[in-house]
């Protein structure tokens, strides 16, 4: 009978160990309402043949858009997750120049992101909520930019935003909704990436300056997993 329990016992670890990988291979879906608060401050000014004040300085404005994130659970507390969204934004003068001037318009973003996560077991007394921290890559392309009304009185008749790689710093949690795969979640982002904003008069450079960008991209939603 001893021996019996000692072996009970035994295989009681390996029996938990498989439960715990038995979840590895998930994938989440997130449907996610997710802002995007950038700074858009200018760095430095490298091409202005307009004068512009050296004083001159901007802010893009925020934007709420719906994302979705896709993960896929390397264990149960390892996995990588990427996003797909757009957003869009202005760039507008804060100093230098007439507070509030446009400089540049509707300027759309797909902040393509790769984050590896790692979930954290706080028990089940706290309703199965597990919070999380990631990092990864991001690369944030530009799909569409127009100069702003502050420009066209320049002759400005072109603008470009460089697309630029950069860093991606992740917090968060998700909370399940009973044992349906449903949950609740939400995620903070701070990304760490800088863009070149160029404005042209038919061929010719006029203005080129280098912006910080360094959005908070905060987001909450319904997750599902299976």
């Amino acid at each position: 009978m001893l021996g019996g329990v000692a072996l009970a016992l035994a295989a009681t670890p390996a029996m938990a160990q498989d439960g715990e990988s038995d979840r590895a291979g998930d994938i989440q879906i997130k449907v996610l309402a997710t802002g995007v608060f950038p700074d858009g401050s200018i760095d430095r000014i490298n091409v202005n043949l307009p004068g512009l004040p050296a004083t001159t300085d901007t802010e893009a404005n925020g934007n709420v858009t719906p994302t979705i994130a896709i993960e896929w659970f390397v264990t149960d507390n390892i996995s990588i997750e990427t996003i797909a969204g757009i957003t869009q934004h202005d760039v507008d003068a804060i100093a230098g120049l007439r507070a509030g001037a446009e400089l540049v318009s509707d300027a759309k973003l797909i902040p393509a992101t790769v984050t590896a996560k790692y979930h954290f077991d706080l028990g089940p007394n706290l309703g199965g909520v597990k919070p999380y921290i990631g990092a990864g890559p991001a690369y944030f392309l530009w799909v569409g930019d127009d100069p702003g009304a502050a420009t066209l009185p320049l002759g400005v008749t072109e603008t470009n935003l460089s697309n630029e790689l950069g860093l991606a710093l992740q917090a968060g949690f998700d909370v399940p909704i009973g044992d349906t795969g449903f949950g609740l979640s939400v995620d903070v982002k701070r990304y760490f990436i800088d863009t070149t904003a160029r404005w042209f008069v038919g061929n010719t450079l006029a203005i080129e300056t280098e912006h910080r960008l360094d959005p908070w991209v905060i987001s909450t939603g319904i997750a599902y997993r299976f």
